[in-house]
């Protein structure tokens, strides 16, 4: 049985990894008692006795308990941003990174929500060569408001008449662009603009393509292609080749840990829209979490996932 340490469980996403953790059989969850959780003592023998750590901290909190680590067999997920560029940590997107990849990794980094979706979508077309790696992209995307962990969660829901939309990260400096733009083979960074909606959760990433741009003049079904074959077998993420809605909510996949990736191309074949759908709480955090610590622990991948 793995023994699993979640530091910052009573965080959100920490919670959502306990409670897909919660009744298996096949892993134990170390407990700390509520006095003893900031208590670095208490802290250091959790991570130490834990076969497979998982990180739900802040940045510098994050770097200081993976040095709390003293042994050679305890690894870790960190679900902070602290390592996701990092040297050494291994990327914990299987279906990007790969699935032996992960399995075999002693660190690895838990990938951001708005980046799970952009990677999703760019990094098989660039490594397909359907979109050169010197591409300058633009990047929109919305979520909901757990995305902003619990400050922003108060925010929201206690707040009188709480906005019902906005934008943010406006001097493009947002926190999820260097991993957007490493992990997908890029060589300039994409244009990012998220924004955040009164609705818990939920998220839509788009990237806009002019098709002139791209060598060749990849067609709409080119790029659907390279998408299905890149994904094909995988239980998570899915291609959808036929949506005839005119519309697409974000709640789609709210409370799942799967991925839906489409692309709309117009009838001119002039441009298209890569569009991911997702659970920024799910295979946007807690549900990708679990996925690597199956992996990793030798389980079946969707052990324990909402799909």
């Amino acid at each position: 049985m793995t023994k699993v340490f979640v530091d910052g469980a009573a965080g959100t996403t920490g919670l959502q990894i306990r409670e897909r953790l919660s009744g298996r059989q096949d892993v134990e969850i170390l407990l700390l008692p509520e006095e003893q959780r900031k208590n670095a003592s208490a802290r250091r023998d959790a991570l130490n006795a834990a076969d497979i750590v998982i990180l739900c901290l802040p940045d510098d909190a994050a770097r200081e308990a993976v040095a709390l680590i003293d042994n050679d067999t305890t690894r870790v997920i960190d679900a902070s941003t602290a390592h996701r560029v990092a040297a050494g940590w291994t990327y914990g997107f299987p279906e990007v990174s790969g699935r032996v990849a992960v399995a075999d990794a002693k660190r690895v980094s838990n990938p951001g929500c708005y980046s799970t979706g952009f990677i999703a979508l760019i990094a098989p077309l660039v490594k397909a060569g359907l979109i050169p790696s010197d591409a300058a992209l633009t990047c929109n995307a919305v979520s909901g408001y757990s995305g902003g962990g619990k400050s922003m969660i108060a925010e929201f829901e206690d707040a009188p008449a709480p906005t019902a939309w906005r934008s943010y990260a406006l001097k493009l400096n947002h926190k999820h662009v260097p991993e957007m733009r490493e992990r997908s083979g890029l060589s300039v960074a994409p244009i990012f603009a998220p924004a955040v909606v009164n609705l818990f959760s939920g998220m839509i990433v788009e990237v806009p393509l002019h098709l002139s741009t791209l060598p060749g003049r990849a067609t709409a079904a080119a790029l659907r292609d390279a998408l299905a074959a890149h994904y094909s077998g995988s239980p998570i993420v899915r291609v959808i080749p036929d949506y005839d809605e005119a519309t697409l909510a974000i709640e789609r996949l709210t409370g799942t840990d799967r991925l839906d990736l489409f692309v709309f191309g117009d009838t001119d074949e002039r441009q298209v829209r890569l569009v991911a759908a997702l659970d920024n709480l799910g295979k946007g955090a807690a549900g990708a979490a679990v996925q690597s610590l199956n992996l990793m622990a030798g389980l079946p991948e969707t052990e324990g996932l909402r799909l």
